[in-house]
């Protein structure tokens, strides 16, 4: 396969393939004929598919999702994986209404996801997913396990502000959400046990 239809179905960009190759670090067997020609040497695929599932929260971090899908392609690919397909996606963690990630846990055929951090499949709940996947077989594959340096109390700001947005509306869910955070901490009360 050239290496520019094999960069477009591991989801990333011709010029990140041509870096990889120029650099000797092509997760796959690759030559380069006589003519200039780049061919990849695919490995076979297994019974099941393999999807690399990337997602940042806001519109503004869009340009990290090639940085993310190129560190899972290769993380995949050194563990003899074929990825069949890339999903990307811009949404909050917290929702749980993403409509590519709903249809990706539908779809029986895949056999391996392959996200940067835990975080990136969901913020909480991720352990339920991973179960369901080993329950038929497949296996959340994670790059980087350790956890990001995100703070507990960001994570209680992300609820607290879906909470407030259901009930008070979007437009001042998030600041509801700081005040409330605000007036906890100005009383002693310890945000993670919720003890004064």
């Amino acid at each position: 396969m050239r290496l520019s239809a094999w960069a477009k179905t591991q989801g990333v960009t011709y010029r990140t393939a041509w870096e990889w190759f120029k650099n000797g670090t092509m997760p796959v067997p690759v030559r380069q004929l006589s003519t200039g020609t780049i061919l990849v040497d695919v490995p076979e695929t297994p019974a099941g598919r393999t999807v690399v599932y990337a997602r940042v929260s806001s519109h503004d971090q869009k340009p990290n999702l090639d940085g993310q899908v190129a560190r899972c392609v290769a993380f995949a690919n050194g563990r003899g994986l074929a990825v069949s397909e890339t999903i990307t996606e811009v949404g909050s963690g917290m929702n749980g209404h993403r409509k590519k990630l709903l249809r990706l846990l539908g779809d029986r055929s895949v056999e391996h996801i392959v996200v940067e951090h835990r975080d990136r499949l969901m913020r909480f709940g991720a352990e339920y997913v991973e179960a369901a996947l080993a329950g038929r077989g497949g296996k959340l594959l994670v790059v980087d396990e350790s956890e990001l340096k995100d703070d507990l109390v960001q994570d209680m700001i992300s609820v607290l502000t879906s909470f407030c947005a259901r009930l008070y509306g979007r437009r001042s869910a998030k600041h509801r959400a700081e005040k409330a955070i605000a007036v906890m901490a100005a009383d002693g009360m310890d945000l993670v046990t919720g003890v004064e």
